[in-house]
């Protein structure tokens, strides 16, 4: 029976000093008061040139990132790999404003299909859609305002680069998820990611969205777009998450006096993940499903419903993922009981990749219970290796 307690098979790839680095790096972590000093003194001290990218690298970004290059990362790939875990390389720069910096985005996620082509340890690729184009842009298009000629050819800009990543998916057969986003402009990204579905998902499943159901509206988004995917005849691919942006998103809409699209409790917001998984599953001959999940619970459940359904462990429409450097007990022991697993790789240059990490640590600190069970079992491993 697969007992996500087992921390011999959780941690068989980390060495002793792995384990203590880690162990100390959520002790850290565990405190927002930390993280939130941390982060402060961070970038100030990259404003001041002051040279501690040593110490950063050899700690948080050791811990959650795999390096600066795709090439850099195989090391981790290969590390995975040997559990039967996959890589889900994710270009983790974020915060760019400029046309040249959403070009260099497309160029490199490019690049990460052409490597992950034929190579069974790299079977997704991902990117977010701010990566590709501003943020203001996306929210004007989510509001329906009139764009001006040049935000007319720069969201074309934006859609060409989503195509061209699609289509390379198609081409070398990597499948492509894209992340969400705020929900003030998880509109405009719902739209263009449902137009790329109707072309890429006729055949076979190319592209996959993501659904946040911490948003209350989510379950009934994924119906309607489902009974839009049967009368055209395509398919659908869909990452289901609780969320990532709930302070965020709570704060805008107490400032800005509208309704929040957070749901009010975590119990609704768990009802609505699990349902969602449900139907998906009830419809997995034209929806396929990755589960991206840090719960025991959830995966637990996930497991049981497959069974009963007769769906077979190691079913290609069904994944389980989790981020590298978390969960690792979840993603190895799946592994080893045959289940298709694979963890988010974040890569890119360090200063590029620091609001992730810290993004990364603040959402730690959020989620209740996630950094004690990291240190509980940590703390286990290290127990059993003195």
């Amino acid at each position: 029976m697969l007992d996500f307690t087992n921390t011999e098979v959780a941690f068989k790839s980390k060495s002793d000093r792995d384990l203590k680095r880690a162990n100390l790096l959520f002790k850290v972590i565990a405190s927002p008061s930390v993280v939130s000093f941390g982060k402060w003194a961070t970038n100030l001290a990259l404003a001041l040139r002051l040279p501690i990218s040593g110490i950063i690298k050899a700690t948080i970004f050791k811990q959650f990132c795999g390096g600066e290059t795709i090439q850099d990362c195989e090391g981790r790939i290969e590390e995975l790999g040997k559990f039967g875990v996959g890589t889900i390389l994710d270009y983790s720069v974020e915060g760019k404003e400029a046309e040249s910096q959403f070009d260099l985005a497309l160029k490199t996620i490019l690049n990460l299909i052409e490597f992950s082509k034929n190579r069974e340890a790299l079977p997704i690729a991902v990117f977010k859609p701010s990566a590709f184009g501003r943020f203001d842009l996306y929210q004007k298009v989510s509001d329906k305002k009139r764009l001006s000629t040049s935000e007319n050819d720069e969201w074309q800009r934006i859609k060409n680069r989503f195509d061209k990543v699609c289509a390379s998916g198609k081409l070398n057969n990597v499948k492509i998820l894209i992340d969400a986003e705020e929900s003030w402009i998880q509109d405009a990204v719902d739209a263009l990611v449902l137009e790329l579905m109707q072309t890429f998902n006729t055949d076979t499943l190319i592209v996959y969205s993501t659904l946040q159901t911490y948003r209350w509206d989510r379950l009934e988004y994924l119906k309607k777009i489902h009974l839009i995917a049967k009368k055209n005849n395509f398919k659908l691919g869909f990452k289901v998450v609780r969320g990532a942006y709930m302070e965020k998103e709570r704060q805008r809409a107490r400032e800005l006096n509208y309704k929040s699209p957070i749901c009010d409790t975590k119990e609704i917001t768990d009802a609505l993940f699990d349902n969602s998984i449900t139907y998906i599953l009830s419809n997995l001959d034209s929806i396929h499903l990755f589960i991206g999940t840090h719960n025991e619970e959830s995966s637990y459940r996930l497991m049981q419903l497959m069974q009963e359904k007769g769906i077979a462990k190691n079913d290609n429409r069904i994944f389980f993922g989790q981020l590298y450097g978390m969960s690792d007990n979840i993603s190895y022991n799946l592994a080893s009981h045959g289940y298709n697993v694979a963890k988010y790789l974040p890569f890119g240059p360090f200063k590029g990749v620091i609001p992730y990490l810290f993004r990364r640590a603040e959402e730690n600190t959020a989620v209740e219970g996630q950094t004690s069970r990291e240190l509980f079992l940590y703390s286990q491993m290290h127990v059993k290796s003195e």
